[in-house]
């Protein structure tokens, strides 16, 4: 048990003390608002979808595919935001509707995912196939449902679906895994001062990626829209898990894939939720509050539930 715990400590415990140390150089001066945001930008931008390539590059193709699990996180992902949706329909304050299905559902699957999996395997190569079930979906749900619900609603138009369709093809995490798959569906050579750059620049993702996580949490703001971001936070960290991890248990995924989809089910809420709700016409309140607590209380769940699994003999 004793070593179960510290297996799980050891994939959890660094990435929150990279999200303390943003926190305390927020708070000491060393980075300021600006700075944190350009530095997300960046990390989204560059180093993120480098770390996936890396990953996937020198992997062989047919070996690393997965069907199966790219369609569980798919259809896990739909059913997700159906029952955020459903679940919705109890708020009293119709106006943060459209914010609590988005907070709810919409992980970091990303900078977390990837982390995660480092610190559990020493490689991610079955986060980006967990990525391509449910980030474009995350997306386009996202603008659909900030759209639909918004305080002020306009209609949904083609201009919209074709914005979400760009957005998706040209985001950079995915542009990133697409990169990887077809280097190594192709079995291009890497030479070793390619190979060189590329390993340093995906260093860079995880330490910054995660300061500026934690640089961005400020205290005050979780607990505004307390009750609403409370129940979005536990739905979040908790429901989406009791409700497909045991099932993606039950359908034969183990080691790397079941991390995947615990992944993908039980990380925080992403920080860009608050910058595309923000942008839609949305006050950003609840989801702020809701980036704050599964941020901070996602220290406790995910170590609980690798343990679990992880004593259980499926991790």
């Amino acid at each position: 048990m004793l070593e179960n715990l510290q297996y799980c400590l050891n994939a959890t415990l660094p990435i929150f003390i990279l999200l303390f140390l943003g926190m305390c150089f927020m708070r000491i001066g060393v980075f300021s608002d600006e700075f944190v945001q350009k530095l997300n930008d960046f990390v989204f931008k560059i180093p993120l979808p480098v770390l996936v390539f890396s990953d996937l590059c020198s992997e062989d193709f047919y070996s690393v595919w997965d069907t199966k699990l790219v369609l569980f996180c798919f259809f896990a992902t739909l059913l997700s935001i159906l029952l955020t949706f459903f679940l919705s329909l109890f708020l009293k304050d119709k106006t943060i509707q459209g914010e609590f299905i988005q907070a709810s559902y919409r992980s970091s699957a990303a900078l977390l995912g990837v982390t995660l999996m480092q610190n559990l395997y020493g490689s991610s190569s079955m986060a980006p196939l967990m990525i391509i079930g449910c980030v474009p979906l995350y997306n386009a749900a996202a603008v659909i449902i900030l759209s639909f619900f918004k305080p002020e609603r306009r209609p949904l138009d083609k201009r919209l679906f074709l914005s979400t369709a760009k957005g998706i093809a040209t985001n950079p995490i995915i542009i990133g895994i697409v990169c990887g798959l077809l280097w190594a569906l192709l079995q291009l050579p890497m030479p070793q001062l390619l190979s060189s750059t590329v390993s340093d620049v995906a260093g860079l993702a995880t330490p910054l990626g995660l300061m500026a996580m934690g640089a961005s949490f400020n205290l005050k703001k979780a607990f505004h829209s307390a009750k609403a971001a409370g129940a979005a936070a536990a739905i979040k960290l908790v429901l989406l898990c009791a409700v497909f991890i045991p099932v993606a248990a039950a359908m034969g995924f183990r080691q790397e894939k079941l991390a995947a989809v615990l992944i993908m089910c039980g990380s925080p809420t992403t920080v860009s939720c608050y910058v595309m709700a923000k942008s839609m016409g949305h006050r950003g309140t609840l989801t702020s509050s809701t980036v704050m607590l599964t941020t901070f209380f996602c220290a406790f769940t995910m170590t609980f539930y690798l343990f679990i699994l992880k004593s259980a003999g499926l991790l």
